[in-house]
């Protein structure tokens, strides 16, 4: 069997660049590689559209992405722009030309994610789901640990873990590169945040069985024409999206190159044990060399969770300390 890290360096070996490019064209003919699959490979960014909320906001009821565009959707952007950066403001947050320079969300294209169902809204949880997620809430509320007990109390990205997916595909304020490299028979995604790479083959076979679950899932790829379509099951329970059953949670992927700077990214979510229908958000991923996966010692640099440990040991001895 080769090695996945042979694999990774037999991919790279292979990657093919892609054409430079600015504008969308409906005419636009996606490149091909030697072999003949389309070609999306290259180093992309989603950092534009930090900032966007997933659902539909209520200011917009009735109307429809394409109808906010223009200096309305600038002035969003502008504005999204500006509370970021001053939400972390002050002497206990990061220097400030960190990431702060590189944002730019004037760039950003929608208002909002979601665009199927057109209200833009997280379908309804089924009553399964809802059981589900209470029994789970009830259980944290009896538990006497306390939220910074251990590390294993935090997050798993705050334990630099994973983001899990399609999580890791979500904008944040830094770490939003990604690059993708094609193979006869593979691509590969890479991932800056959370250094993640998912290994997609593409051919018939099934899935992993059911007793094999993966934080980032197990991924099925095809060729549907000029797009590569990405079918990924077998989840874990502990990194499962937005409290959907392992099970039966589905996620199927869409990346098209559209323009020859931009991949559009599409996502359907489908667990008919939690949600009641099938949703879908999107955005754009954009091809910029300027912004290249850096290296990402979440571990090593992890302060984080070292502060937060510390400082609830301090609350605990301050609190011992006025009895």
């Amino acid at each position: 069997m080769i090695k996945r890290s042979l694999l990774i360096a037999t991919l790279a070996v292979v990657a093919i660049a892609p054409l430079a490019g600015q504008t969308s064209s409906k005419s636009y003919k996606t490149p091909r590689t030697p072999w003949g699959d389309p070609d999306l490979q290259g180093n992309y960014t989603n950092l534009y559209e930090n900032g966007t909320p997933l659902e539909r906001p209520k200011e917009f009821a009735g109307r429809s992405l394409d109808q906010v565009k223009g200096e309305e959707l600038a002035r969003i952007k502008r504005a999204t722009q500006d509370r970021t950066i001053n939400a972390f403001q002050g002497p206990i947050h990061a220097p400030d030309n960190w990431w702060q320079d590189a944002l730019n969300l004037t760039r950003g294209s929608q208002a909002w994610l979601i665009v199927d169902p057109p209200d833009g809204q997280i379908p309804a949880l089924t009553p399964e789901a809802e059981r589900r997620i209470a029994a789970r809430a009830e259980a944290r509320r009896s538990q006497t640990r306390g939220p910074a007990d251990s590390w294993e109390d935090r997050s798993l990205y705050d334990r630099c873990l994973t983001r899990g997916l399609p999580g890791s595909m979500m904008p944040a304020i830094y770490g939003n590169s990604y690059q993708i490299v094609q193979g006869q028979g593979y691509v590969a995604i890479r991932y800056e945040m959370i250094h993640e790479t998912r290994i997609i083959p593409l051919d018939d076979h099934a899935h992993v069985g059911k007793n094999i679950q993966l934080d980032m899932g197990d991924a099925r790829g095809h060729w549907d024409g000029d797009t590569l379509v990405v079918v990924t099951t077998n989840f874990k329970d502990r990194s499962v999206y937005r409290n959907a059953s392992p099970e039966t949670l589905k996620l199927t992927e869409r990346f098209t190159r559209v323009a020859p700077d931009q991949v559009k990214w599409a996502v359907t979510v489908e667990d008919p044990n939690t949600w009641t229908r099938p949703w879908t958000y999107a955005m754009p991923l954009t091809l910029n060399d300027g912004e290249p996966l850096m290296p990402y010692e979440c571990h090593e640099g992890n302060y984080g969770l070292k502060n937060i440990l510390s400082a609830a040991r301090a609350d605990e001895k301050a609190a011992a300390d006025e009895k």
